[in-house]
């Protein structure tokens, strides 16, 4: 797994945190899951792709994530969010306890700029992803997975992910921060298009005749 755990993060990490006043609860439960997934995605067309994620979760660890997994575009998230499609899962993205503190860089391909952003999630948020949900469910009765939804005009969303067939829940982070140009500071230099940004496959023909930036987010 490539995860650099590197101490030298936790203040950049914490400069984030301290905007929140709240602490999680850290006494761990024993019917809790071993790990938690978080995964981004787009509305249909408008492509981004996170290139770099800083995690310090719930108990205090912090990992480096240089590979992600896929930043996928969801074909039923036109217009405006919903709270039922889900973003595919896959290999890199989890931690050891529930993410606390983010941070991300990311290509909006879309905007052809990079964002950084710095989320904070609240103390029952975390406690939520810790908890069992009480709902009768075969495979999984924990919230133990992230999901960030990412638009034009760097506009970030986040839901927990439902339990079964249950609707995602969209949680208002205690803070919510996204900066480009030169107040980037993570983030600068942070791109996989160094040579700038083309819009491919269904882009140019989803975005015809529609106003920028598609929707409302």
């Amino acid at each position: 797994m490539e995860i650099i755990r590197l101490a030298g993060l936790i203040p950049v990490l914490m400069l984030t945190a301290c905007h929140g006043t709240d602490q999680p609860n850290t006494s761990v439960k024993n019917d809790v899951p071993t790990e938690w997934k978080f995964n981004f995605f787009t509305p249909k067309a408008l492509p981004a792709l996170v290139t770099f994620a800083a995690i310090l979760d719930a108990d205090g660890k912090d990992y480096r994530f240089n590979t992600l997994n896929s930043t996928s575009a969801l074909p039923g998230v036109i217009g405006e969010w919903n709270d039922k499609d889900r973003a595919p899962g896959g290999y890199w993205n989890h931690v050891e306890r529930p993410p606390k503190h983010i941070l991300f860089c990311w290509d909006s391909i879309i905007d052809k700029t990079v964002y950084e952003t710095h989320l904070t999630l609240s103390a029952a948020v975390v406690e939520k992803m810790r908890s069992p949900s009480g709902k009768s469910d075969p495979y999984n009765n924990t919230y133990d997975t992230l999901l960030i939804g990412l638009a034009p005009e760097g506009k970030v969303a986040v839901w927990l992910q439902g339990i079964g067939f249950e609707p995602n829940y969209r949680v208002t982070p205690s803070v919510l921060k996204t900066v480009s140009g030169d107040k980037l500071d993570i983030c600068r230099g942070v791109t996989k298009h160094p040579n700038g940004y083309k819009y491919y496959g269904d882009t140019p023909d989803f975005i015809r005749g529609k106003v920028y930036p598609y929707g409302s987010w």
